[in-house]
Parts: structure tokens; sequence; C-alpha cells
């Protein structure tokens, strides 16, 4: 077995690719005795046999290893620019490098451990929604300006679709259980931007303080005398809501709650997510659905003993609902910050590709229902 290698120039051109200091690039040719070494091992493993399939080799992840390695090690022992050369020229750092990187490039590369998948990231259920995720997350990135509120809005919606993209990679990758429980994270952000949408800036206002107050919570402010005032202040808020001190972390993390336009406590909502967040957000019917992730999340018998075409389905179902909901938030922000032709040009990407997100979404309900009996499906309530 032989490998198709780079020969120096194309190396040295590689180098400049990817970005590689002057230091590094001065070294080219003790970089090319490194990688052709590498090449040797790899092709003397191969050859033996050892590997009854392998997947084609390809040079520039071997050069990415060994450049990794180099400037970890450099950076971690810090060792000068200077001494770079003399740090390769030493046969015992070339070996223990070329080692490493021969280990890493086989078991990696070669040996990596991937769970059998339903779908790939080519399939329409997962490229459409990773275009309109794309789309999104690029407008939200940009240094848009906004109010406290809106901006506020702006970083949940843009954590939430930087979730569905976790959601999107664990899926293609076979880790159907693991998706469905990062779900749950997802759930719980559109749970918290639907509050503050329907209670307003007060409540907005609310929430940024109780933010405030699990840093202090949490030993994250430095400033000792600001931590005190925060505690003072927690408690003086818990007082004026009859809390007792055993209440104090639910109301740090749930207090804002309070502002609930014509809600009362303990009879419409609880210091809790289920209870509180969730009911506030109007969206109680995925109740069961997210005991039923906090459970997986939390490591019960469902993580290791899941039927995962049943954990796969329920996962796409509520990604997708989830996510055409926020993008209808979405919408709303990007009308406030851009032009008409830019929002018609988005009407045109939503006319063609949220009615395909569409048709998919009630192909893989109308699958989940032929597949699974009824009380399976139970734990999807949006589908019943």
């Amino acid at each position: 077995m032989e490998i198709k290698r780079l020969n120096e120039a194309q190396l040295k051109d590689a180098l400049v690719k990817l970005g590689s200091s002057e230091s590094v690039l001065l070294l080219s040719d003790k970089v090319y005795e490194l990688y052709d070494v590498v090449c040797d091992g790899i092709e003397e493993v191969l050859t033996k046999g050892e590997f009854k399939e392998y997947n084609s080799i390809n040079p520039l992840v071997i050069l990415l290893y060994i450049l990794n390695e180099f400037i970890y090690y450099v950076r971690v022992n810090n060792i000068p620019q200077l001494k770079y050369r003399e740090l390769l020229n030493d046969d015992n750092f070339f070996s223990f490098i070329a080692s490493i990187v021969c280990d890493k490039y086989l078991t990696n590369e070669q040996l990596n451990y991937k769970s059998e998948a339903f779908l790939n990231k080519f399939n329409p259920q997962i490229s459409t929604l990773s275009l309109y995720l794309n789309f999104c997350l690029n407008i939200l990135n940009k240094n848009l300006q906004f109010d406290k509120y809106n901006r506020l809005i702006k970083d949940m919606l843009r954590n939430s679709f930087s979730l569905a993209q976790c959601i999107e990679n664990l899926l293609i990758n076979g880790f159907d259980v693991e998706a469905f429980s990062t779900w749950r994270t997802m759930h719980e952000n559109e749970c918290i931007i639907y509050c503050l949408l329907k209670n307003g800036a007060q409540m907005v206002e609310s929430y940024l303080k109780h933010i405030e107050y699990s840093l202090a919570y949490r030993g994250q402010i430095e400033d000792k005398n600001k931590v005190d005032e925060i505690f003072v202040e927690i408690k003086a808020n818990m007082k004026k809501y009859d809390l007792k001190s055993k209440d104090m972390k639910k109301f740090i993390e749930y207090g804002y709650l309070f502002e609930a336009k014509g809600l009362t406590f303990n009879e419409d909502f609880k210091l809790n997510f289920r209870d509180g967040v969730e009911k506030v957000a109007g969206l109680s019917n995925y109740s069961k659905t997210y005991e039923l992730s906090s459970e997986i999340a939390h490591s019960s018998p469902f993580l290791i003993y899941s039927n995962r075409q049943y954990y796969f389905s329920i996962t796409m179902i509520n990604l997708y609902e989830t996510f055409f909901r926020l993008e209808e938030v979405f919408y709303e922000l990007f009308k406030k910050t851009s032009s008409e032709e830019e929002v018609a040009r988005y009407n045109q990407l939503r006319n063609v590709y949220k009615r395909q997100l569409q048709v998919i979404y009630k192909q893989i309900g109308e699958s989940f229902r032929c597949n699974f009996s009824k009380a399976q499906r139970r734990d999807n309530k949006s589908l019943q």
C-alpha cells in the first residue's frame, strides 16, 4: 500500500494556504521531513494488513495533525521561535511527534467510531433546515443595532439556532438519543423567549436582573461589595413576595416570572420550569415530551436502552416545531432592521424553503404515526 504524497513544493504551498506563521514556513523543510516519516509509518501499518478496510489517505489531514501537535507542544512548553529548528533537529523529539501523529491519524481517521445514522447531511430533512439556520445565524451574528429588549431576544434566538445546528450534527452522526436530550435545552430557551415576548420590557428588565443575581450566587462576580449589595437586594425582593430562605435558588432562577401579566403566583405559576416558565410561555403541551427528554439528560435507563428510530423521529418532529415558531420570531426581528429589498429576498427564501420544511414535517409525522403505537406516541402531544 502506497500513499500518494505531497512533494516538498506542494507541502510548502499547503502551509501557506493553511495560514501557517512565518516561523513555521521557515521550517518547511523539517516539516516535510516529518511528514515523509509519518507517511512511511502509516504505509507500514496498512501494508501489514492490520486494517481490513481503510479510508483513502488524506495528505492534508496528516499535515494538520503534524502542525497542531508541534504548535501545541511549543506553546505549552514556552519554547521560543529561535529554538524551533533546534527542537526539530532533536531525534528524540522528532520521533516522538512522528509516533503521536501516526497513532492519532490511524486511530482517529481510520478507526474512528461511527454510529449508524438514519440520514446524512445531504438529505433534504437536514440540508433544507441547515440552509435556513445558516441564513438566520449569519444575520444574527451581524452587529445589528437593537434596544436592550430586542438585543436580548436576538442573542437568545442565536443560542436557539446554534442548538438546532448541534442537534442536526448529532443526528447525522447517529446520536439520536443525545440529540433529543439537547432539544430539551432548545425548548427551555424557546420558552424563556416566549415569556419575554408575551410580557414585554418589564420582564426583560427583571430577567436581566436575575442573570446578575445568578452570577453573584455562582461566585462569578469578583467585587465583594457588589455581591453583598446584590444579596441584600435579593433578600428584600424575596420578602416582598413572602418567600423563605429555602426558596432563594428558585427565586434567583425563576423570579422574573413575577412580572407575568395578569398571573398570580402559586395559582397560575410556580417558580420552576414546567409549572412556571413553560406554563407562562403557553407551551405546556410539551410537558410530557420535556419530561421524557429530561429523563434521558439525567442518564436514566432510557439513555442506554432505547429505540433509536423512535427518538430520531420525535427529535425531528420537535426540532421542526420549535424552529417554525422561532423562525416567526426571527422574521419579525429581521423586518425591524432590514430594507424592503432584503425583506423581499427573505420572503422568496421563505416561500420556497419553509414550504419544503412544512411538507417534510408532515411526512415525518405520518411516518411516526405509522411506525409507532398510540402508547409510544403519547410523549409527543403535538401529533395527537
